[in-house]
């Protein structure tokens, strides 16, 4: 298993996202953040910090809170692409994204 990302939006509405090892079209780290912040920019995300640096974990979490629930619930090409680049540009195996919390983690 390359790695598993899963988004709550609530308990009980959990979408558990697996990209296999074997992945054929795995992503860079540039390439997973170059599509975060193309989705950022199309979601009319927001800065969480006052700054207006935007970190990779507010990338995560912002994109997902913002494409929203139904994006998750009919698993599509977008939700796999949106896993894969949480994997690359975290280079991590295991993700949570918490939307109610609004961790990542």
């Amino acid at each position: 298993m390359r790695g598993t990302v899963t988004v709550s939006f609530a308990p009980g509405r959990e979408y558990e996202l697996k990209i296999p090892e074997r992945d054929a079209n795995p992503l860079t780290a540039e390439e997973a953040d170059r599509w975060l912040s193309q989705q950022w920019e199309e979601l009319d995300c927001t800065p969480r910090s006052l700054v207006g640096k935007i970190l990779a974990v507010d990338k995560v979490l912002q994109v997902a809170q913002e494409a929203g629930e139904k994006r998750f619930a009919e698993p599509a090409a977008w939700a796999e692409r949106y896993a894969k680049a949480v994997i690359a540009v975290l280079d991590r195996d295991v993700v949570r994204v918490d939307i109610v919390d609004s961790t990542v983690g």
